[in-house]
């Protein structure tokens, strides 16, 4: 088990989840050797929880039957360790349903479940959507804030009356709105995860329980570190940590897609033998690989 200070009973889907990246051979091929290899890494350096096939795992550009294959490489290398969540739903609520079930076969301990995308639905329409898929599938579900990609934001009413089904447990939160974030903290039992590495520390400190990381790839002993120190009420250790976290932060998630960024850190480190990613993703402009090499450095790594 991940080192932690935590008792995870208290929290199913762990504090410290990195949102993975899917590596990809040199052909384009998802690689679940190397898959393996990296869920295994982030546990051994903190986390106790992954997400898998989620937007950093670039699901939108997976087949179902490799997101299927994902979760089940996932769930073998480390799901007796840690919780696995699968990001196994679209803005097709039957499609949700039909990838949802086809992942609880595989073994994951619960969903991700996103607001439905491009084809902005009512909030009365989100709420029957996650309805439909929590009594389809019977599996925890953390809820997913994002409007930044989802084009709509589930409001702070929205989220309240969600956390009434018993299935919505958390939520990742990436909506960078704090009254929000406050007023649901206030007024449910919800385990709330940052969606937003950079707000780790002042969501904790409203009561939320951890992060859903993309720069905890590369830096995920000190996401532990920075989240244990806050549920510890050890303020000056999470802030200096979360100070040291700036700029890797900023590196990881400033310039590119955060996927794109943490697949070349990754590969700096030694983890991934590739860089790379589908269509229509890019690999960096030198300027902008500049710039995230700049911003590594300052985070204390030799490039």
């Amino acid at each position: 088990m991940a080192t932690s200070e935590i008792d995870n009973q208290s929290f199913p889907f762990g504090t410290v989840l990195t949102a993975m990246v899917t590596p990809f051979t040199e052909a384009g091929e998802v690689d679940y050797d190397v898959a393996a290899k990296l869920a295994i890494k982030l546990v051994d350096e903190g986390c106790d929880g992954l997400v898998v096939t989620g937007t950093t795992g670039e699901t939108s550009t997976l087949t179902d039957d490799e997101n299927i294959e994902m979760f089940r490489t996932v769930v073998n290398a480390v799901g007796d360790r840690v919780a696995v969540l699968a990001g196994s739903t679209t803005n097709d609520t039957r499609h949700s349903i039909r990838l949802s079930l086809r992942a609880k076969e595989a073994g994951v301990d619960g969903i991700l479940v996103t607001a439905p995308y491009y084809n902005k639905p009512s909030q009365a329409g989100i709420i029957a959507h996650v309805k439909a898929i929590a009594e389809a599938i019977d599996l925890p579900i953390m809820m997913y804030d994002i409007p930044g990609r989802a084009g709509i934001a589930l409001s702070t009413e929205t989220i309240i009356e969600l956390a009434q089904i018993p299935q919505v447990i958390a939520l990742k939160d990436a909506k960078a709105d704090y009254q929000s974030t406050t007023t649901v903290l206030a007024n449910t039992d919800l385990h709330v995860y940052s969606g937003d590495d950079g707000l780790t520390l002042p969501l904790m400190a409203a009561g939320a329980a951890g992060v859903v990381s993309v720069t905890a790839h590369v830096a995920a002993a000190k996401y532990r570190t920075l989240v244990d120190a806050m549920h510890a009420g050890d303020l000056a250790t999470a802030r200096a940590t979360h100070f040291e976290l700036d700029p890797i932060q900023r590196g990881i998630m400033g310039h590119v897609q955060g996927a794109v960024a943490a697949k070349f850190g990754l590969h700096w480190q030694g983890v991934l033998p590739n860089t790379v990613v589908r269509l229509p993703l890019l690999a960096p402009s030198d300027a902008e690989l500049d710039a995230i090499r700049a911003d590594l450095r300052e985070g204390g790594w030799d490039l």
